[in-house]
């Protein structure tokens, strides 16, 4: 089974108000994710985008291509950045929850990452901003605990 996800984070702020939009799509079906937190950055949205997309996928060993505008999480993987943070303890690397999970969520899987020019005209690409921005000013916001928690 192959999947197409488009992915993207946005926040009012870094830190900020923030957002995820993810897209999934597969043959003829379509899914639309996208929470807002109430303080967060831009680059954790961008992954969450990710990592909420993997979380949704029904059954193991999925092929998921991921179109990213965000240089950070697509380089993270594909350059094998993640991988020696894992084998240095994440020593001194932000974001660890979330990376942490990102690896749970995409071990059954096989996620290849494709970076997009963000704000280029790419439809999908556009509709993640959207789905980002919008639960990004939403009215109830959740709470980003893994960046509140690192804050205090």
């Amino acid at each position: 089974m192959k999947v197409i996800m488009y992915t993207d984070g946005a926040a009012k702020g870094n830190p900020g108000p923030g957002g995820y939009g993810t897209v999934l799509l597969h043959k003829d079906l379509r899914k639309e994710l996208s929470e807002g937190y109430r303080l967060t950055t831009n680059n954790r949205m961008e992954l969450l985008a990710v990592i909420r997309g993997l979380q949704a996928l029904k059954r193991p060993g999925v092929q998921v291509d991921v179109y990213s505008d965000s240089q950070y999480v697509v380089n993270s993987v594909e350059k094998g950045w993640l991988a020696g943070w894992v084998r240095k303890g994440f020593k001194g690397k932000k974001n660890q929850d979330l990376w942490e999970e990102y690896l749970k969520a995409s071990s059954p899987h096989k996620v290849k990452f494709h970076w997009v020019k963000g704000h280029a005209g790419n439809v999908e690409n556009e509709r993640c901003d959207q789905l980002a921005v919008q639960s990004a000013e939403a009215p109830h916001l959740l709470v980003d605990q893994g960046f509140e928690d690192s804050t205090t």
